[in-house]
């Protein structure tokens, strides 16, 4: 007689997508690749939902910026490590070929529709805060809208900005922008607790005129730049009055203006 018994279902996420590259940079940080839902329409700079299942089986999400740009078969993700974190004490130990939840409903602030036309672009980040700018970074529409576009990125230590240069350092031989990049990008990492050639915190460098002096640029004025901000609540405070001290004003997509600030950002309790 054939077997009777039930054959085993295979449980599987809702709104699964399944890793496939994990990197960890550091003991607080890691990247992670995974695939892409076919129907996802992102704007390079938005965010997503993703996250496990907890201990009860509800869905455990938190609001990531997509790393990988628009045009990417894959989606990249950068996330900080919390040892006690109800989230990333878990996704942190995520290996290839293990599933994810990502709700395919892509929003943010951080796009450039959000943003007037304008010569220069600033994007203005901490730590993990690199993610959506690591984005429109790799996006050609970047380079066509703006003449200059200045990453401007500060981590506690040197090895915590690893993930933000080998990304800078790929650009040049990228076949698909790699000729718009050159000349146009100017990358300024610091360090706020370790020596390195850049030192200090964003508001700072910008406000004492530093980071215009070190890479040769005129001061911002309203008329041209641009800017994006992502990070914790204090760093898009201190920044946005610096912005709004050299006159620019906050947009968002309903009314484009001179800089957006991501409210979303995923900080230290995740």
């Amino acid at each position: 007689m054939p077997d009777a018994s039930p054959t085993p279902q295979v449980k599987t996420l809702p709104d699964a997508q399944t890793v496939t590259e994990v990197t960890h940079w550091t003991d607080r940080l890691f990247s992670f690749r995974c695939t892409r839902p076919r129907s996802l329409r992102f704007r390079s700079g938005e965010f997503v939902m993703i996250g496990l299942l907890d201990e009860r089986g509800k869905p455990l999400l938190r609001a990531y910026s997509i790393a990988s740009p628009s045009w990417d078969e894959e989606l990249e993700f950068y996330s900080i490590k919390v040892p006690d974190g109800p989230l990333t004490s878990r996704l942190q130990h995520i290996q290839p070929g293990e599933e994810i939840i990502l709700r395919p409903k892509p929003v943010g602030t951080l796009v450039l529709d959000a943003l007037l036309p304008g010569k220069r672009l600033w994007f203005l980040a901490t730590g993990t805060g690199i993610a959506p700018f690591a984005s429109l970074m790799r996006d050609p529409e970047t380079y066509e809208k703006f003449e200059q576009v200045v990453m401007m990125h500060t981590c506690r230590t040197v090895e915590e900005l690893e993930y933000g240069r080998q990304l800078v350092e790929s650009l040049k031989d990228d076949p698909l922008i790699g000729e718009m990049v050159d000349g146009k990008l100017h990358y300024y990492p610091t360090t706020t607790r370790e020596d390195f050639h850049h030192m200090g915190r964003i508001t700072d460098n910008m406000t004492s005129g530093k980071v215009f002096a070190d890479l040769g640029i005129a001061p911002m004025d309203r008329a041209h730049d641009r800017a994006m901000v992502c990070g914790s609540l204090a760093f898009n405070h201190d920044v946005k009055a610096v912005l709004e001290g050299f006159g620019l004003r906050e947009g968002a997509n309903s009314e484009p203006l001179e800089y957006v600030v991501e409210k979303a950002f995923v900080g230290d309790g995740i």
